[in-house]
């Protein structure tokens, strides 16, 4: 192995992880700031390191070390204790293995060498998601179970029916998107997504494939467990459900797989119906041709919305008190910001002067390509958030009869109109 096919596939993993782990925190943070914002309050504000509270941030990481010196308490009634300390790292290892397959960026060519960004390079892309997503609900039926708690039990089979019922959903509709791209290759989906219908409209999923993409979005909330598909945890009627009788690291696992569960399907949603790491209008190949132009209006739009983004956080973190240790963070703030843009301002201006190799030009293709992706999966997950403290809880009946009833037919209908067209028409 040599060492920049060692190097490409360090960065792959180290991506996947920040996307998916990483991302946890980061995630949480957004949760209760959408939160504090939709309800018309701050949000968390509190928690701070010697006065820099990162905007809210340092509460998620307390969170994380409250929850890691927690007692880690097991009731005496739990009698399958091996099970009991297997599900949590069931749900976990599920949620994260999904990850593993997402592509980044388009193939990366170095020299005469190709190189997949994906933290797992195969083409088996769609079909991983899906045995992954599928195995994690074992984890909540083998955690409610061994708990030994009629609540965590109720909790266990109501995901379990919620599963059976969404994942069909889900299934079908991915096979009419299938059929459209004619690969389960993710790369070559997103790559085929890169390009425009008669130069106007991009070629995205959700363009094409409209009423799969609005399945596949509400089934994946399902999948993930989120409001307002949460009724295997649901408070006002089975206390804590399926994770009743967890504490310390082992409920932890359960959060944050949520969370990592959440950036998976928020990742898949982006990669087959929104262009994945694609821009608009610039697939790989344009995007390399004019890259000069495109780091020169980066060179100018950067510091643009570095100057906004630290006005919001300006504005949303202030303090009555004058004395407060906290205040320090607004001046140290700015001062890391400016410091920020003029570095990355200068870098690209070198890049600029001193022009781009055909390697370097591949290579910031990559990068670009990266921060699109994590842009796009940023917003995605705010979707979900927002959708969270919006939306009520489904009564279980009502969330049966939307799989079967609604969902289901449609997906199917879907399926023979789109194998309709391609027939009929070749497309």
């Amino acid at each position: 192995m040599n060492s920049v096919l060692l190097s490409v596939v360090i960065i792959n993993v180290i991506l996947a992880l920040l996307f998916s782990l990483g991302a946890a925190p980061i995630l949480v943070w957004m949760e209760r700031r959408v939160a504090g914002l939709i309800q018309d309050r701050l949000g968390p504000n509190r928690c701070h390191i010697k006065g820099f509270r990162l905007g809210g941030l340092i509460q998620s990481f307390a969170d994380m070390l409250k929850l890691v010196f927690k007692e880690d308490f097991q009731s005496k009634s739990i009698k399958q204790g091996f099970f009991f300390s297997l599900a949590p790292v069931i749900v976990f290892a599920s949620a994260f293995l999904t990850f593993m397959v997402m592509p980044f960026a388009d193939t990366l060519v170095i020299g005469t060498q190709q190189f997949r960004m994906q933290g797992l390079p195969i083409d088996l892309g769609v079909l991983w998601f899906l045995a992954f997503a599928g195995l994690s609900v074992y984890g909540i039926m083998i955690g409610g179970w061994a708990s030994n708690n009629k609540y965590s039990l109720l909790g266990s089979v109501r995901a379990a029916a919620q599963v059976i019922s969404y994942e069909a959903a889900m299934g079908l509709s991915l096979v009419s998107v299938l059929i459209t791209y004619g690969s389960i290759d993710l790369v070559k989906i997103v790559n085929v997504q890169g390009e425009t219908f008669l130069g106007i409209v991009p070629m995205w999923g959700i363009v094409l494939q409209p009423i799969a993409g609005l399945i596949f979005i509400v089934t994946a909330f399902a999948e993930a467990n989120r409001t307002p598909f949460d009724i295997a945890e649901g408070e006002s009627e089975i206390v804590g459900g399926f994770h009743t009788e967890y504490s310390a690291m082992r409920f932890g696992l359960f959060f944050v797989g949520e969370y990592v569960a959440m950036s998976a399907s928020s990742a898949l949603i982006v990669t087959l119906f929104f262009g994945g790491y694609h821009l608009p209008y610039l697939n790989s190949q344009t995007l390399q041709t004019h890259m000069e132009l495109f780091l020169g209006v980066l060179m100018i739009a950067l510091p643009l919305v570095s100057f906004f983004f630290v006005r919001w956080m300006l504005r949303n973190n202030r303090f009555q008190a004058k004395a407060d240790i906290r205040n320090r963070e607004s001046a140290v703030l700015l001062k890391g910001i400016v410091l920020l843009n003029a570095l990355i301002v200068l870098f690209l201006g070198a890049l600029l002067f001193f022009g781009l190799s055909q390697t370097g030009s591949n290579i910031a293709t990559a990068v670009v390509q990266i921060a699109t992706f994590a842009f796009k999966l940023l917003l995605m997950n705010f979707v979900f958030v927002w959708v969270r403290w919006t939306l009520p809880r489904f009564r279980y009946d009502q969330l049966q009869d939307l799989g079967w009833k609604v969902l289901m037919p449609l997906a199917i209908a879907n399926i023979f109109i789109t194998a309709t067209v391609v027939v009929v028409f070749g497309v």
